[in-house]
């Protein structure tokens, strides 16, 4: 992945460096365990831990020639090493390494996406307990409906990133697995306790079953849930978006002192942060087919899903863990403008209290058919005319049949709208000692 779009933390994770260390630690392991198993003399042993070295820029040197990274890899470390370099990569195949290492790349990044994410909820839930009363109109096709506050907007998004915690912390028990059972998975050369020590060393579970590689409906289970956290993220971006088009004008991302927002119209102030996002949630999506047509593979292997890997998996973790870094920085730096939120809920006329006012005139023995026709045929001439649904509705002579003009002013109250906000919040949690949790 580019530079732009990467932190350092997780590029680390997906570097050449990392891999070919936790290349060794997996060879080392193995060697450890082959010891324990009384096929390596603890002095060879001893001679091995203190003496490999991992030169990168020699293994580099080795591929050119061999074309296949793990003999070089192997031979690369072998020549700091004398006889006991023999015990390197005893009974294992090419992927006993590849595959394992992947593996804890794999926990690696996505611990580091499962911190974000926890980072975000917790950002999330501290904004909806802010604005849990900072009404705002809720719209529905795009168009006006009734009421909602900012802090249910945001209550919906805290759950589903709740959701996204839930996904990433067993997706990782999916992937956080090792395999070290030989060429094709019989263990004809290699011990199994040796997978099942190395393993434990390496904190890894042991795969129940496996042939050549680990099977990749793991790996597509781990794109497929970077996906899903892509796509909440651009969810959320465009409805930022959204409500900052200059009509609505309710949320904005910060804008910091120097910023720009256009070369030739200086008035410009745009969500750069929240398009970029919604960008690099198509990136990640793309990925996810061919992470899924990697689970096909000839017998016992083939190398297609190889070259896929090198691109999909930290490509996706790099953007992922990206994407929501930059999020948690748009609402910190979030304005919230509770005066146009207001004066946004008056542009139709009072129409949002439609329902209210049919569901008054139902209490009052009408039928629903009735009371819809009724409160409908005041609310499209409030609309035509621009006048008040409220002033219209107190001069209907039918509906004051029914509704006294006092009744008529208490059903026009935005507080209504709100009774069933602590219900709402309790129902999620974000009560009691979970509110506590938050603002500490």
């Amino acid at each position: 992945m580019i530079e732009r779009y990467s932190l350092p933390e997780m590029v680390q994770i997906w570097s050449e460096e990392n891999k070919y260390r936790i290349w060794l630690d997996i060879e080392l392991a193995a060697c450890r365990a082959w010891a324990k198993l009384g096929k390596i003399p603890e002095r060879d042993l001893k001679k091995i831990e203190e003496n490999v070295r991992l030169d990168i820029e020699r293994i580099r040197e080795i591929e050119k020639v061999t074309r296949h990274d793990i003999l070089a890899f192997v031979e690369g470390i072998n020549e700091s090493l004398g006889s006991e370099s023999k015990y390197i990569h005893m009974g294992l195949t090419s992927n006993d390494v590849k595959d394992t290492a992947l593996a804890i790349q794999m926990k690696q990044a996505g611990e580091l996406i499962l911190k974000e994410l926890n980072r975000l909820r917790d950002k999330l839930a501290e904004e909806a307990l802010l604005h849990k009363e900072t009404i705002m109109i809720g719209r529905t096709h795009g168009v006006h409906g009734e009421p909602i506050t900012w802090g249910l907007k945001l209550l919906i998004w805290h759950e589903e990133v709740k959701r996204h915690i839930t996904r990433m912390e067993d997706v990782l028990k999916v992937v956080s697995i090792g395999k070290i059972s030989g060429a094709v998975g019989t263990y004809a050369s290699i011990n199994p306790r040796v997978e099942e020590l190395a393993c434990q060393e390496l904190g890894l579970e042991v795969a129940p079953i496996s042939n050549q590689v680990l099977q990749r409906d793991r790996h597509a289970d781990f794109i497929c849930t970077l996906a899903l956290i892509a796509a909440s993220l651009e969810k959320f971006a465009t409805e930022i978006r959204n409500l900052q088009r200059t009509e609505i004008l309710e949320v904005e991302e910060g804008f910091r002192k120097g910023q720009k927002g256009s070369s030739a119209m200086p008035h410009k102030k745009n969500p750069i942060i929240c398009e970029r996002i919604s960008g690099l949630a198509r990136v990640v999506r793309g990925n996810v087919i061919p992470a899924l047509e990697n689970i096909s593979l000839w017998h016992e292997r083939d190398l297609t899903h190889s070259s896929v890997e090198r691109v999909i998996l930290p490509d996706s973790s790099i953007l992922v863990h990206y994407m929501l870094n930059q999020f948690i920085m748009v609402m910190d730096e979030l304005v919230v403008n509770k005066e146009r939120m207001e004066e946004n809920l008056e542009r139709t006329h009072g129409l949002v209290f439609s329902q209210r006012v049919m569901l008054a005139l139902v209490d009052k023995g009408l039928t629903r058919e009735e009371a819809y026709a009724l409160a409908q045929r005041n609310a499209l001439k409030a609309w035509d005319t621009r006048r008040s649904y409220r002033v219209l509705l107190q001069e209907d002579e039918e509906i004051l049949a029914h509704l006294s003009k006092e009744e008529l002013e208490r059903i026009f109250d935005y507080k209504l709208f709100l009774k069933e906000l602590d219900y709402i919040y309790e129902k999620l949690g974000l009560q009691g000692e979970e509110v506590s949790r938050v603002q500490r």
